[in-house]
């Protein structure tokens, strides 16, 4: 399960939270809706959240 989580979810999981965050740059370089960048920043703050309990959990299986 370690391998799995390490190998597999954490990568997906950081790889959302930088697809997000790439996205809401390039919403605030083309000078787009600030309406979109606040949803774009909310699931970024979401995704974070889910990263970094991913991350934990993976952790926690790699210490057992």
């Amino acid at each position: 399960m370690a391998n799995f989580m390490s190998h597999v979810a954490v990568p997906i999981a950081i790889g959302a939270v930088a697809i997000v965050l790439l996205l809401g740059l390039v919403n605030m370089m083309m000078g787009g809706s600030g309406n979109t960048s606040q949803k774009l920043m909310r699931l970024r703050v979401l995704l974070q959240a889910i990263a970094i309990g991913v991350i934990m959990l993976t952790l926690w299986f790699m210490g057992k």
